[in-house]
């Protein structure tokens, strides 16, 4: 495993993070500043890219070791912690019960800084209008991952974290995808994790953690 930054602020801190499933060690006293703008984590399957998205979202419990976001920690403060991290398993069934509009509303509620605004651009851009007012489990995989990426530009979380963000999506969302990347790399505020197989193209990258193939 191998991390590589360039230096811009500091967003978050993971210092000495263990995790390991049963029988499958992943993480051992693992540090790593994530900094303002785009890292990448790359890697293989079962490397433990997933893994470690949920790990910064504190979705699952670190062994050891500590994650400092401002002046929230964990495993100290969970949900002040947790309130500055945008994170959905693009898998997760839990809202498929749910319209469209109300999945909006629950994150509208979770992110003080949550801009309507940009949650229009993003509907619109990644094709979403004729698929707003339907309940979740009517949509395709591709079309639930475009919510959830709509969601994510919109929510002003202070760390966003995406997990393959292209995978299953047409050309054109692809392309408006990445120009919204770019757009939100330039903020030195906030940070963005993005968990792929393969180095994306046209993306300005703070940081890169390697994972092995």
């Amino acid at each position: 495993m191998t991390t590589t930054s360039n230096q811009k602020n500091i967003i978050l801190h993971a210092t000495d993070l263990t995790f390991h499933y049963p029988g499958q060690p992943l993480f051992s006293n693992w540090s790593c500043d994530i900094l303002a703008g785009i890292t990448l984590v790359l890697g293989g399957d079962g490397r433990g890219k997933t893994s470690l998205l949920q790990l910064l979202a504190g979705e699952l419990p670190a062994q050891s070791g500590q994650l400092q976001l401002e002046d929230a920690s964990l495993p100290g403060q969970p949900d002040a912690y947790r309130s500055q991290v945008f994170w959905v398993d693009p898998r997760t069934d839990v809202y498929d019960q749910m319209p469209v509009p109300d999945y909006f509303a629950t994150v509208r509620k979770a992110y003080p800084r949550f801009d309507d605004g940009i949650l229009t651009q993003a509907i619109a851009g990644l094709g979403l209008t004729p698929h707003v007012n339907k309940q979740m489990f009517m949509l395709s995989t591709g079309s639930k991952r475009k919510v959830w990426l709509a969601a994510a530009f919109a929510a002003g979380a202070t760390v966003s974290l995406l997990d393959d963000p292209f995978a299953a999506l047409d050309k054109s969302s692809i392309e408006f995808i990445t120009a919204m990347l770019n757009q939100f790399a330039s903020d030195v505020s906030k940070a963005w994790v993005l968990a792929m197989y393969v180095t994306p193209q046209g993306l300005p990258l703070s940081g890169l953690i390697e994972l092995g193939d």
